[in-house]
């Protein structure tokens, strides 16, 4: 686990953000970092290997299984963790005041 995803998990963990997270969760072909899966939601911290990757396909997959990806890499997480988490929280919000994630 990176800095930034330690950052990240300091802060989702345990329910902190109104819904449960497991880290390195697999989904289908993939592990993702973390996932709620009430809501479904993934996030992904992306390290700059990541910039050179096409992850759309991976996106796709996890779409279609019904998820929410949110990415971020990990500088943004290590100059605002506070900023990621509040966006996370967001997302939990939409989700679940919709039924269903969004179109």
């Amino acid at each position: 686990m990176t800095q930034s995803e330690r950052r990240l998990w300091r802060g989702m963990k345990g329910g902190a953000l109104g819904a449960r997270f497991r880290r390195q969760v697999p989904i289908g072909p993939w592990i993702v970092d973390f996932a709620s899966l009430a809501p479904r939601l993934v996030v992904e911290v992306d390290d700059p290997s990541h910039e050179y990757r096409d992850e759309s396909y991976r996106t796709d997959y996890l779409t279609d299984v019904g998820f929410v990806v949110l990415r971020f890499t990990n500088r943004d997480v290590a100059l605002e963790a506070d900023a990621a988490l509040r966006t996370i929280a967001h997302w939990i919000e939409v989700i679940r005041s919709t039924g269903r994630p969004p179109e």
